[in-house]
């Protein structure tokens, strides 16, 4: 290649001689094989001049840049940045990757041409040009995670799990049958170090059905203020329910007052009495999924017997199973 430029420019000398002049021949010594410059900035091509020579130019690849102080580019960002007896420089204005390659400085000092070459490097910082958007997937998904990017030179894609801290190397990023603690944030980081990295999170929400976390008996006096409480962890949060054997209260009963925050529900009583002793039930739902739990409000010093009737035991298990059926088929 470069013997080829060198024959092309001492053909391009021999016909644009016109006799001699002051100017002087490249410094080789200052002249950089290689100049680095980043997409859209601008770079300045020197050549440094320190003998007699006639005719000059400038040549990117077999195209001729500048013949002298004549203009042969029609590139409106390429122009003389300087012309002197010392000094023979160009500038290339807002630099793109097509601008990339050798570029030749030919001069004819005294009886031979000499030629003096350089190879422009254009860098691109790393960017993301494509990546997963936010996902929602049920527990036991698989899920598939991309992040695309550019850059010059080719950048490193790196996956971050922001809970953990863990990385992973590559464009892609599986999970095999997802968990509800795998339910997270996650970072895609590009970087080829010419730039500051670039990043781009995805969330990643794994839907369950609801699992009751916390219950308890509570003691309850009469006269008193008393509370049953039913905490449920689901995605997307459960929707609450209470039931006194198989009738469910409502918030609108005068007895009883139903406060739902979030995780948790609770069954308040502002006065107790004797016809508020016995047994509750939280039942917690989604759209994935419906569970139960029991719990007694009792007074203090009270024996419950353990002995339920195997009729009593298999019509509550008929009930909560159609409940739950019910919930899921309105979904």
């Amino acid at each position: 290649m470069m013997r080829a430029i060198s024959i092309f420019t001492a053909l391009l000398l021999a016909l644009l001689r016109e006799g001699p002049s002051c100017v002087q021949a490249v410094e080789f010594g200052y002249f950089p094989d290689n100049i680095t410059v980043l997409e859209g900035q601008s770079v300045i091509l020197r050549c440094k001049i320190d003998e007699e020579v006639t005719h000059k130019a400038w040549l990117n690849r077999s195209n001729i840049l500048f013949t002298g102080n004549e203009k042969w580019s029609l590139d409106t960002r390429v122009s003389m940045a300087n012309n002197n007896d010392s000094d023979f420089s160009i500038q290339i204005e807002r630099v793109a990757v097509a601008d990339e390659g050798p570029y030749t400085c030919s001069f004819q000092a005294r009886t031979q041409p000499r030629t003096a070459h350089v190879y422009l490097i254009v860098q691109v910082p790393a960017r993301i040009v494509n990546i997963s958007q936010d996902k929602s997937v049920n527990e036991g998904d698989d899920v598939n995670l991309f992040c695309l990017a550019i850059g010059r030179p080719e950048p490193t894609i790196t996956w971050k799990d922001l809970k953990s801290g863990r990385t992973y190397e590559g464009e892609f990023l599986d999970i095999t049958e997802i968990k509800r603690h795998q339910a997270e944030e996650f970072v895609c980081i590009t970087n080829n170090g010419v730039a500051p990295p670039d990043t781009h999170h995805v969330k990643v929400t794994v839907n369950y059905p609801p699992m009751i976390t916390d219950i308890k008996n509570m003691p309850a006096q009469v006269g008193k203020p008393a509370i049953l409480r039913c905490e449920a962890m689901a995605v997307p949060m459960a929707a609450f329910e209470w039931y006194r054997d198989d009738r469910r209260l409502s918030a609108s009963d005068n007895a009883v007052q139903i406060k739902t925050e979030k995780t948790r529900s609770l069954l308040l009583f502002t006065n107790v009495t004797e016809k508020h002793f016995g047994n509750y039930t939280c039942f917690a739902s989604n759209r994935l999924g419906a569970t139960n739990a029991s719990m007694l409000l009792f007074r203090p010093g009270a024996v419950y017997g353990g002995s339920v009737s195997l009729s009593a035991c298999l019509s509550g298990l008929v009930f909560w199973l159609s409940l739950s059926i019910s919930v899921l088929l309105k979904v």
